[in-house]
């Protein structure tokens, strides 16, 4: 069975959707691992090392897409790219399908079974194959980095012969794997943390981590597998009212806060980046959501009323080394878990594959708990 690994091409991409380590695993299970030349150059792997780890390395499209029974991708393809993948072949990978309509049609049309790692369901089995997670928490970590390195002041209190300079005060909006990771970089810098989350059972957490939880004396709203639910207009409306103080007085602000398939909640609006001092820092980690602050244009770095937002794209591929050795072990992992009797098995009474198939057999699935909308059958072979 070939396993293809293209080379990004989003643009800013950086990642590889497996390294040089994970490719003995993949071939002891019986793959024949092919990547494209240059594919994990951004994250500092020459193809010398994917020739040693025992893959295939090819700069010809047609050859490294023919006959390939699986691609393992980290964003979505291109319209380009899906009509490289053979017809039956399954493709792993980042799909955010209700952004990619057009793409998740033409994989349908393609007859590709496309899994999406971020409609994987948070139980045991699947954490050591949690992109989702694994990302998000390297990009909690930058949040925090870029953060510091854009204010105009240091984070720990430090004592001089000229007195005393206040550590920064650093706001987290939003404490799942990325906000947690935030507030504990934020922590060993030495900064001040108070957080908030609409999931009052992560108090406990933050806690533990170091930072003050807000107690805002509004209903809890925990969704389905650990994530948020989606708010109510006047919710979020109490809520930014009860907020507003607390980001007034932060000189960085962390948000994460995010509804999966949902456009991201508006938590911080212009009114309250305006009671902010010039020189604070939004560090907006729902941009390509449509971010958690109003003035964030997404994709950007800008100033509103002196205050600096950060809205970048793909923070974790910032940090490419340990994102792509990461994801590889989630994505190989997965992979890995699909094999049956030498051959990948596409078997819908798994929660794992029925949660995150989106198309399959010509079909295109919709939704997070993955309702077909045709007649799919429960199980399938890919040769």
């Amino acid at each position: 069975m070939k396993v293809v690994i293209p080379k990004e091409t989003a643009n800013g991409e950086r990642r590889v959707a497996v390294v040089p380590d994970v490719v003995p695993k993949l071939s002891g299970a019986g793959f024949d691992v092919w990547i494209q030349a240059g594919a994990g150059l951004e994250a500092h792997h020459d193809d010398s090392a994917y020739q040693e780890a025992g893959a295939r390395v090819t700069s010809d499209l047609t050859e490294l897409f023919k006959d390939a029974s699986a691609v393992l991708k980290v964003q979505p393809p291109t319209l380009d790219e899906v009509n490289l993948i053979p017809p039956n072949a399954l493709l792993i990978s980042f799909l955010y399908p209700a952004r990619n309509t057009e793409v998740t049609a033409s994989l349908a049309k393609r007859n590709v079974t496309a899994l999406a790692l971020e409609l994987l369901p948070r139980i045991s089995r699947a954490q050591s194959m949690d992109a989702l997670s694994s990302q998000a928490s390297l990009a909690g970590y930058k949040a925090m980095i870029m953060a510091a390195a854009r204010l105009d002041k240091i984070i720990p209190m430090q004592m001089t012969a000229a007195g005393t300079l206040a550590p920064a005060r650093v706001f987290v909006m939003g404490a799942g794997v990325a906000g947690l990771q935030a507030i504990a970089t934020a922590r060993r810098l030495g900064a001040i943390i108070e957080a908030f989350d609409v999931r009052t059972a992560v108090k406990d957490e933050i806690e533990s981590l170091g930072a003050k939880f807000i107690e805002i004396p509004l209903e809890s709203s925990e969704g389905t597998g650990g994530y948020a639910a989606e708010q109510s207009e006047d919710y979020l409306r109490r809520q930014r009212e009860l907020l507003a103080e607390r980001i007034a007085a932060s000189d960085i602000v962390i948000t994460t806060a995010a509804v999966p398939g949902k456009k991201a909640p508006t938590l911080v609006t212009s009114e309250m980046v305006s009671r902010m001092r010039p020189g604070s820092v939004i560090v907006d980690l729902a941009a390509e959501s449509g971010g958690n602050c109003e003035v964030t244009s997404p994709g950007e770095e800008t100033v509103f009323n002196g205050v600096k937002i950060v809205g970048l794209y793909d923070v974790p591929s910032s940090v490419s080394v340990h994102a792509s050795q990461t994801y590889s072990r989630n994505v190989g992992n997965f992979l890995l878990a699909l094999l049956k009797e030498g051959q990948i098995q596409i078997d819908f009474n798994d929660e794992l594959v029925n949660a995150s198939c989106v198309t399959h057999s010509g079909e295109t699935r919709l939704g997070f708990g993955g309702a077909a909308t045709g007649n799919n059958p429960s199980e399938g072979n890919l040769s």
